[in-house]
């Protein structure tokens, strides 16, 4: 198998695995508001989530001389269930973590989302790692950059609260009560309207999938902060599978390699998402509308985004996992840095924060700079596995 055993390695797998990370959740975010069903666009991104695993696994799985890999560790699964287990726990609260986001993104905006999850992640995951991986990494420079992170949720939060008062004004000064009622009456088309104006929001509410109109913000906040609790957690259960630090491997048995790992952790993070994506087609939440099997099949409208969307999302996981086996899990846990890309994509495809006052300007621009810094310390603080 293929080891990546450098610090300079392990950051260039970093870097690759936060653009990719902090692009595929655009690509989801942009079919939704296109009006795609999230249940279809969920359900193909987790065909190439998995695919992708398969494709890592067998290829750096199975590069070179090294052993155990990917196949003879897959043989002995009797061996190393207990770090299988671990590995397909991460999978799981991924899977969750990553289905509430799909939804958070419509209630308060994909900047906003990936700051809140990427922070709350930093926060609890990066510590729980760092213990685990028995300290490798500089604990001066590793904590300071994860304060930086909780500085940047509570800045988060400012901005999605400062962003969400600017549109009510905005509907408040066209419609009078800042409620939508109608539809805007001899109004532009969605291809004319300027991004930020009220016929802006209109349209988009017409448009998209998820209704946000009238419902409360703290919906939104609250599947937000549930998604973090969640992706806290993927990356230490991820440590646990590949590192044993807990001793559960019967003496003589080889550890699970990072691939074998990866491969366990998509499975069970495919199997949960087909699971509630299914039951979801014919039961929706959010009063989205129903579904079937045959809908989704026939739902050819955007599905080649959604499939590339599982490409990044897997092949990003992929490389922060091998990038923290080499340079430990908490610094790895800097590609949680992709609301950098995210807020980008937010704002050229998307036209977040266009026509915002000046008091929501001022916490993005706040908030992305926590967010350079905190990336800057957490990946200086890395360390080396022996």
């Amino acid at each position: 198998m293929y080891v990546v055993e450098s610090k300079g390695g392990a950051i260039v797998c970093m870097l690759l695995a936060l653009l990719f990370l902090g692009t595929w959740p655009a690509v989801m975010t942009l079919l939704e508001r296109r009006g795609r069903l999230p249940q279809h666009t969920y359900l193909d991104y987790s065909i190439t989530n998995l695919l992708a695993a398969v494709i890592i696994a067998l290829t750096f799985g199975e590069l070179g001389s090294g052993t155990p890999n990917f196949f003879t560790q897959i043989s002995h699964l009797s061996d190393n269930w207990t770090s299988v287990m671990f590995a397909m726990a991460g999978g799981i609260v991924l899977s969750l973590g990553n289905l509430s986001t799909q939804y958070a993104w419509a209630f308060v905006g994909l900047s906003v989302t990936e700051v809140i999850t990427s922070s709350i992640t930093v926060v609890i995951g990066t510590t729980l790692n760092y213990f685990l991986d028995d300290k490798i990494n500089n604990a001066k420079i590793l904590f300071p950059g994860v304060a930086c992170f909780l500085i940047a949720v509570c800045l988060g939060s400012a901005v999605h609260s400062s962003n969400a008062a600017d549109n009510r004004a905005k509907l408040a000064t066209k419609f009078g009560d800042g409620t939508v009622t109608k539809d805007v009456e001899g109004g532009n088309t969605a291809s004319e309207v300027k991004f930020g104006t009220a016929d802006f929001l209109v349209q988009l509410e017409k448009r998209r999938a998820i209704k946000v109109f009238g419902k409360s913000t703290l919906i939104g906040l609250g599947i937000t902060f549930f998604a973090g609790l969640c992706f806290s957690l993927f990356s230490p259960a991820f440590n646990l599978a590949t590192n044993d630090q807990w001793h559960t491997l019967k003496k003589g048995v080889p550890k699970l390699v990072v691939y074998t790992a990866f491969f366990w952790f998509s499975v069970s993070c495919f199997i949960l998402a087909i699971i509630l994506n299914l039951t979801f087609l014919y039961r929706p939440v959010l009063n989205l509308p129903r579904s079937s099997i045959k809908a989704y099949l026939n739902d050819w409208n955007g599905r080649g985004w959604a499939l590339l969307a599982g490409f990044l999302c897997g092949f990003g996981n992929g490389l922060q996992f091998m990038g923290g086996q080499a340079a430990g899990y908490a610094a790895a846990d800097a590609v949680q840095a992709l609301p950098l890309v995210s807020t980008f994509w937010g704002m050229l495809l998307f036209g977040e924060y266009r026509r915002s006052s000046r008091t929501t300007y001022g916490f993005l621009f706040s908030m992305l700079f926590m967010f350079i810094v905190a990336v800057a310390v957490l990946m200086a603080s890395s360390g080396h596995r022996k």
